[in-house]
């Protein structure tokens, strides 16, 4: 049972990690004026998200069932150290954050070359480049941890990301916890994560997403300084770290809910 636990933690924190990092690609995009690029290799790293998102789930659903069979055994407190897992790999990410900009960046030119993401893969998984990688480390300065101040960018957007950040979190674990505290309700509690994640979807769709576009295309164009691209990607960082703690305090509440919907239902 331990393995499994480790397994789902380290699934947390690559989700966590990388859908941070994905802020990375997007400025190195925007530095080498190939956005359209950037969104492409965006879609493939979040495609290992959504991969350890698909392992997460049913490792996660098999600390429940071991719940069930010892009485001695504390689901709430081993999901509580995978909630925790998301907030190792925020900071992971905002450490590594320069040095992904930097290798985004080369992989965007690359990849224009290239002209696929196969055949990208194919030229850089090479023991002599991949020995290079070692030349684009740059260690995090202060400069970029003073950027996480919240004037000049919009609080609502900082907030707004916080929560979704925190739903996001919790959505799967809170619903397998749920079906934990009332196992008579059957499987309609486990398989209502997409109740909390949906509503964590529209918020970022309708108002997140369109906010961080439009400063983004507003930089390209000149009409913003690139500062302040900087400034709200290290913000945005921020928000999500905070949202990471927030799934602790929402994460029961959140399960008691889906129980009150689901027998609502």
């Amino acid at each position: 049972m331990p393995e499994k636990i480790v397994l789902v933690f380290l699934c947390t924190l690559i989700i966590h990690a990388v859908d941070t990092l994905s802020y990375a690609v997007r400025l190195a995009g925007v530095r080498t004026g190939k956005l359209a690029v950037s969104l492409s290799l965006t879609g493939m790293i979040v495609l290992v998200s959504r991969t350890s998102n698909m392992i997460q789930a049913p490792f996660a659903g098999k600390i429940i069932d071991m719940a069930r069979k010892s009485a001695n055994f504390d689901p709430e407190f081993v999901f509580r150290i995978i909630i925790a897992a998301s907030s190792f790999g925020t900071i992971l990410a905002i450490l590594l954050f320069p040095t992904i900009v930097n290798i985004s960046a080369k992989a965007i030119d690359r990849l224009e070359v290239a002209g696929s993401i196969p055949q990208l893969l194919r030229a850089s998984v090479q023991i002599d480049k991949l020995k290079r990688v070692r030349g684009f480390f740059v260690p995090p300065k202060w400069e970029m941890l003073s950027r996480m101040r919240l004037g000049g960018v919009p609080k609502r957007l900082m907030l707004l990301n916080c929560v979704v950040t925190a739903v996001y979190t919790i959505g799967v674990l809170s619903a397998l916890y749920a079906s934990y505290l009332v196992p008579e309700l059957g499987t309609a509690t486990s398989q209502s994560s997409g109740l909390i994640n949906g509503f964590a979807t529209v918020i970022l769709i309708v108002l997140i997403d369109p906010q961080v576009a439009l400063l983004t295309d507003r930089t390209i164009r000149g009409e913003s300084r690139k500062s302040e691209l900087n400034k709200m990607f290290a913000t945005l960082m921020l928000s999500r770290f905070v949202g990471t703690l927030l799934a602790q305090l929402i994460f029961v509440p959140a399960a008691l809910w889906v129980i009150w919907l689901v027998r609502l239902l």
